[in-house]
């Protein structure tokens, strides 16, 4: 080649380069992960549609920033957690109850997983129903019955282990003073209906799908929890939390066939968005001022979206707030609990 020639090569060369440095990732965190898999759940509960609907918000309204968030269908708040921390994913769905015991090397977890809390979602409010005449009255009355109490895998175990326990009614591997039995709640109605189960535990939002569905073809009892070990849980574990099922909806209608007063019931563990502690502060940032911004939007495709508000979004649940998602907060005034910032020591009450 001559001097010419490679003159000419060369120019094309550096215009090549030149082209290609504004693609190469050399500016923010956005640029620098073009994908984010958001982990939620499979289809028929809650987790799916919301972590969608997150998703797609983020994909419509991200502005400058660069990701691209697909949402990955998963068994569950335990698979998300555990591909968080092998970064298959970048952020997911999980229950608080779950998460709180996973970044304290608790329950069912091998060890500690180094987590953080991006948003708190909705409430998943639990309760556990009975056929009237089944002659239970109770919590202690579940002692030697047979209950529903998820399904397998789920974790369920994780929040309902304390709240069985402290009723009077062990709930420990090898310990339980019942016969717990998996299924889903859909499952869960038919087991009451045909006498397979003596009770069945269900939660989500209100309305729960599966309790209008069990008061509907059956007559249910709401099993109520006592007041005094209701008030003791939530003094003990942030997740919880007191819920009132209202007897009536806004327009008048019964919210279950049967409940004639309003029943105070349990957050037993919200929902929340959650991402591994070493995920980029920036990116969480981003995603954090993005949902906030967009909260609407996501309302629109899931009623979950409203509790994306000033009480609710940074509330404490007992995973640590990402450094990304406190400097958010702290921007639009709703960060308070400073609490939310580190993870308890084994040896520190919680």
């Amino acid at each position: 080649m001559n001097w010419h020639g490679w003159t000419w090569a060369t120019g094309l060369f550096l215009i090549f380069v030149g082209l290609l440095l504004p693609l190469s990732g050399c500016g923010g965190p956005s640029e620098r992960r073009q994908f984010v898999t958001l982990g939620t759940a499979p289809t028929g509960g809650a987790f799916r549609p919301v972590g969608d609907a997150i998703a797609s918000v983020l994909n419509e309204f991200r502005g400058e920033s660069a990701w691209r968030v697909q949402s990955k269908g998963t068994m569950g708040s335990q698979q998300n957690i555990r591909e968080l921390d092998s970064g298959a994913i970048q952020l997911a769905m999980s229950n608080s109850a779950i998460t709180y015991y996973a970044v304290r090397g608790e329950g069912a977890w091998e060890k500690p997983y180094d987590l953080r809390a991006v948003v708190t979602l909705a409430p998943n409010v639990g309760l556990f129903i009975t056929q009237k005449d089944s002659g239970i009255r109770t919590l202690a009355d579940l002692k030697n019955k047979r209950v529903v109490v998820g399904p397998p895998g789920a974790g369920f175990e994780m929040f309902l282990g304390p709240l069985m326990t402290e009723h009077g009614v062990t709930y420990r591997d090898g310990e339980q003073e019942f016969t717990p039995i998996q299924a889903t709640y859909s499952e869960a109605v038919s087991l009451l209906g045909d006498g397979a189960a003596d009770a069945a535990f269900m939660g989500g939002a209100i309305p729960t799908p599966a309790v209008t569905q069990a008061t509907t073809t059956h007559d249910i009892f709401f099993v109520p929890y006592e007041p005094a070990i209701r008030q003791q849980l939530i003094a003990d574990y942030p997740f919880y939390e007191e819920m009132i099922i209202p007897a009536k909806t806004r327009d008048g209608k019964p919210t279950y066939r049967g409940m004639t007063e309003d029943f105070v019931a349990m957050n037993v563990g919200s929902m929340h968005l959650i991402a591994s502690a070493s995920e980029d502060e920036e990116l969480i940032y981003q995603i954090t001022k993005t949902i906030w911004e967009n909260r609407a939007e996501i309302a629109k495709q899931h009623r979950a979206g409203l509790s994306i508000n000033e009480q609710n979004a940074a509330r404490f649940t007992g995973t640590p707030f990402h450094p990304g998602a406190i400097r958010f907060y702290r921007e639009i005034g709703i960060w308070q609990d400073e609490e939310s910032e580190s993870v308890p020591q084994p040896d520190e009450e919680t």
